[in-house]
């Protein structure tokens, strides 16, 4: 299966949050192609060092959360490779939250994670398209967004709201005339990346490494896929699908949200699953 025409040798592709993880492994992996990275992360030390091990690899720290910081990097990559033709809006954080509590942890989660998105659509896409070449703008989601499993309310907020600006986006984006540039949601499972290696320094079997979830991007993206809902080494497409429609018969039947985790419904949801 060919690649999307915006992965080609000469190209140039906008990382965020490239220093570890799912960006690095994309930094690695475009540049593999012969495309030109710009690499951003609010860690510039540790960005730095990541990207003199990418040929070719421009770092370039930015903090998501400003507006100004990237129009800087938009602007850096247009002054030195000319255009853009992947934008990769991928930085993310977590911290801990609850309803009412952790006030200040909700809002670093929301300006990093999903202003961070809005900030690089507003800030590359006019450009994007302005250049009437095809092009990408991929935003990282998560299962975390679709189905709100209890415990992060405030990252799940922020996946939330970044699947319905990608949707949203790439609605925009279709019905623009002449423009050649699509959005997609990048949605990983079970991925082992640095945020996790903290806390288990060994990779479970379970997950996906970060080139994996990378492979399987580029794959889905060849195809035309706008929702790339990466599988893991326990959890197949089949089983995600089954616990979004469970999720979404909460609405339509009227259950209590988030009724998959209640006692009351545990017997239900199992033979659902079974079904």
């Amino acid at each position: 299966m060919p690649n999307h025409p915006a992965f080609a040798s000469g190209n140039v592709a906008v990382i965020t949050g490239a220093a570890d993880g799912i960006g690095l492994a994309a930094a690695t992996h475009f540049a593999g192609f012969g495309m030109r990275v710009f690499m951003a992360d609010v860690d510039a030390e540790k960005l730095e060092a990541a990207a003199e091990e990418i040929d070719g690899a421009v770092a370039v720290p930015a903090d998501v959360s400003k507006l100004d910081d990237l129009e800087r990097l938009r602007d850096r990559a247009l002054d030195e490779g000319g255009r853009v033709d992947v934008l990769m809006n991928n930085a993310g954080i977590g911290r801990p939250t609850d309803s009412w509590t952790e006030y200040d942890n909700w809002k670093t989660v929301l300006d990093v994670n999903l202003w961070g998105v809005i900030n690089g659509v507003h800030a590359f896409s006019p450009a994007m398209i302005e250049q009437g070449r095809p092009g990408l703008i991929i935003n990282t989601g998560s299962k975390q967004g679709i189905t709100c499993p209890p415990g992060s309310p405030a990252y799940n907020v922020s996946k939330a709201g970044i699947k319905a600006v990608t949707e949203a986006l790439q609605h925009s984006l279709r019905n623009t005339e002449g423009c050649q540039v699509s959005a997609h949601l990048l949605v990983p499972g079970f991925t082992y990346t640095g945020m996790m290696r903290r806390f288990m320094p060994e990779k479970p079997d379970a997950a996906w490494t970060s080139e994996q979830v990378v492979d399987f991007l580029v794959e889905s993206v060849g195809r035309g896929d706008f929702y790339v809902l990466c599988p893991d080494n326990d959890v197949t497409r089949e089983l995600d699908n089954k616990r979004m429609e469970w999720t979404m018969g909460d609405l339509i039947e009227n259950r209590p949200p988030l009724s998959r985790w209640h006692d009351d419904y545990k017997e239900a949801f199992e033979a659902f699953m079974k079904g």
